[in-house]
């Protein structure tokens, strides 16, 4: 089985950021991705975060949806679940921002992706995930890309893992 997999794009980092795209890989290998409109009093911007993400704070101001019904519909989607983050610091105090700015519970937990890698497959990760990432070339750094990113190279490093384990 696929792991529950959550990537999160940020105005920035450190002081001030907050998440303003939240994507999601599911068990069944669908991807949902959700933009968010930023508070009034997120104001933090970082040209550079923009640049990787290509999505501008007009983009958010216009189309993202309310920070309350993001945290419900990520409810919805992972209740009582464990979804796996490649960089659980940041996307812990995101998540925690997020909730928060919407008076909503977070109903699902949240661990570092590195907790279900072996030996073997921290070993290999970043040669996997750069050919995971070549593979997809042509689509866009968003969180719903990068979460299947990260859940394809899981499976395909455990896939290996097995695959030495048998021989």
């Amino acid at each position: 089985m696929q792991p529950l997999v959550i990537d999160i794009e940020a105005s920035g980092f450190g002081a001030g950021s907050y998440p303003i795209e939240v994507g999601v890989a599911m068990p069944d290998g669908q991807v949902r991705c959700l933009i968010i409109r930023p508070e009034p009093e997120w104001q933090h911007w970082d040209s550079k975060a923009e640049q990787l993400h290509g999505i501008s704070r007009e983009i958010l101001l216009e189309h993202g949806s309310l920070v309350v019904d993001v945290a419900r519909q990520l409810n919805e989607w992972l209740q009582g679940e464990t979804v796996y983050s490649d960089a659980w610091g940041n996307d812990s105090s995101w998540l925690a921002l997020l909730f928060d700015a919407a008076g909503v519970s977070q109903r699902f937990k949240l661990e570092s992706l590195r907790a279900l890698l072996s030996e073997h497959q921290v070993s290999v990760w970043h040669t996997t995930k750069n050919q995971v990432s070549n593979e997809t070339t042509g689509q866009r750094h968003r969180a719903s890309t990068d979460a299947q990113v990260l859940q394809q190279t899981y499976m395909r490093t455990a896939s290996c893992n097995e695959a030495d384990a048998e021989g």
